[in-house]
């Protein structure tokens, strides 16, 4: 099933253009996906997504699996019914929620048993029925359920979560080409997992590549180690993977991250981060983050980015905005989250740019040389 057509390869390197072929329409890459856990990315509406040019967002299976839950979800027409974006969705797994719930859950060949954050409940997710699950979303891109290991996890540990994954992969798959032989049309990506040890990425990078499945995503990275660390597994990794599929690292959100994975031939990858940040008033500048609370912006009438173009920075001065995060009101969240989307979304339109033009390597250097300099 080929869904990915690649467009240009950047002579300078490794990175690509391409473009996703999904249920809800075509996806240019490289693309950030904006995530919205609850099947709304916070503080914006579909219109605002819309305006910027988003053409995927995703959405979370553990936190939509425990409220509303699937059957209300699939009553409504999946998540496009339910929330009316008529683009794409990814859904992950909920595999990263329930790592990060450790003292709530159980994790065995079967599945992994947990508790709720909201009631206590206890519920289990098995391959088979989070792949139901994310049918029921009808997800554009379901993710298989995976287990993810910390940075400073054990080798043993991280040998019995990548053969687990890689079993989990094999039911996951089987139970998907069934809902896609009942009418299903969403896609299912498997995860490279495998740790910080070479030999175990390379394993799972060579399982998940023979499995010949439409992209592939790259788990357990950006969960606490170093940035060159980071950096240095990515590129591992993909050495492993097929060129022809599309590749999709999760959990990266900041110019340097996104730079990085471009440069290695990433496609995809999503993070919470500009959202946070944004409601905790740091907004995305050419120059570096700026912190929008500071007592320097009371007396500053200009926009927050000088370089941008987006309705908050036409519109809105540093002064004003500050005033907003001040005083804790709502709009702070709406014209941060807005600007810092816009930011990304229009970087990487200048990524497939530069790709296509074979610059990409210059314009990396020299977005870095002025990100770098800060406000």
């Amino acid at each position: 099933m080929n869904i990915f057509d690649i467009k240009h390869k950047s002579s300078d390197g490794k990175s690509r253009t391409g473009i996703l072929h999904l249920p809800h329409g075509d996806v240019q890459t490289p693309v950030f996906m904006p995530v919205g856990t609850n099947a709304t990315v916070k503080a914006m509406t579909n219109d605002f997504l819309d305006e910027i040019g988003f053409e995927i967002i995703l959405a979370n299976t553990y936190h939509l699996y425990l409220r509303p839950g699937p059957d209300l979800i699939k009553e409504a027409g999946g998540l496009h019914g339910f929330s009316k974006w008529d683009k794409n969705f990814l859904t992950d797994s909920g595999g990263f929620q329930v790592f990060s719930l450790s003292k709530l859950r159980k994790i065995t060949e079967e599945g992994v048993r947990f508790q709720s954050n909201i009631d206590g409940s206890y519920h289990m997710f098995t391959p088979e029925n989070v792949v139901q699950t994310q049918t029921k979303f009808n997800s554009d891109i379901q993710m298989q359920l995976d287990v993810c290991t910390g940075y400073d996890e054990p080798r043993k540990n991280a040998e019995k979560a990548l053969k687990i994954t890689s079993d989990w992969l094999l039911r996951a798959k089987k139970e998907w080409e069934i809902q896609r032989e009942n009418g299903y049309k969403g896609i299912l990506f498997p995860i490279v997992q495998g740790h910080f040890s070479e030999d175990l990425r390379k394993q799972s990078a060579e399982f998940v590549s023979s499995l010949d499945m439409p992209g592939i995503a790259i788990g357990g990275l950006s969960v606490g180690e170093p940035h060159e660390v980071f950096t240095q597994f990515m590129n591992f990794t993909c050495q492993h993977l097929p060129e022809d599929k599309p590749k999709y690292v999760m959990g990266i959100g900041t110019p340097e991250y996104i730079l990085d994975a471009v440069q290695s031939g990433i496609d995809m990858f999503d993070c919470v981060l500009p959202t946070r940040n944004a409601r905790n008033g740091s907004y995305f500048t050419r120059r570096g983050q700026l912190s929008i609370k500071q007592e320097r912006w009371i007396h500053d009438f200009g926009p927050v980015d000088p370089e941008c173009n987006c309705k908050v920075c036409r519109t809105y001065s540093r002064s004003y905005l500050r005033h907003l995060f001040k005083e804790s009101e709502i709009l702070s969240s709406i014209l941060a989250s807005y600007h810092n989307l816009y930011f990304l979304n229009n970087m990487l339109k200048e990524i497939r740019q530069a790709i296509n033009e074979n610059r990409f390597e210059q314009y990396r250097k020299e977005f870095l040389e002025k990100y770098s300099q800060g406000n």
